[in-house]
């Protein structure tokens, strides 16, 4: 897992050529231009990015969710949520799709952190990670996904 700052992102640079060219693309005009929903690739499905918006929630209405495949990287454009990080070795499977890289578990965080404008999170595979949740109520937000091929 990596927290940062989005003008901290070239610091990272030389983890892997995949996540190097989603790295690159964290600018203002590149995030300026993002669309809700729209996928845009960067790299075919090596590298892509979609932008989201919808309402927090309360942690008892979320999940984890793991990649074996990918890493993510989630960027806040605007409001603020709270994730939670954890192993999937100390939570409860509770859903598994292989074909698309999307593995889902109940259980307990090991680490959190809230997110705002100008920050963002790499949660790498074997980072199960629980998004969307409230800080102190409901607030839309809208953030930018990077998926990133790690393994394939």
């Amino acid at each position: 897992m990596i927290c940062a700052k989005n003008k901290e992102a070239l610091s990272y640079l030389g983890i892997h050529p995949n996540l190097d060219r989603a790295l690159e693309s964290i600018k203002p005009d590149f995030l300026e231009s993002l669309q809700d929903g729209v996928r845009v690739e960067l790299d075919g499905d090596r590298v892509y990015c979609t932008r989201f918006t919808y309402e927090t929630i309360p942690v008892e209405e979320g999940f984890f969710e793991a990649h074996r495949r990918y890493l993510d990287i989630h960027l806040m454009l605007q409001g603020e949520e709270r994730v939670d990080v954890a192993h999937p070795d100390g939570l409860t499977l509770t859903e598994s799709r292989e074909d698309g890289d999307f593995y889902a578990y109940q259980g307990k965080e090991d680490h959190s952190v809230v997110l705002a404008p100008g920050d963002f999170l790499v949660v790498f595979p074997g980072d199960a990670h629980r998004i969307k949740l409230q800080t102190d109520g409901p607030r839309t937000v809208s953030k930018a996904v990077f998926k990133v091929l790690i393994d394939g």
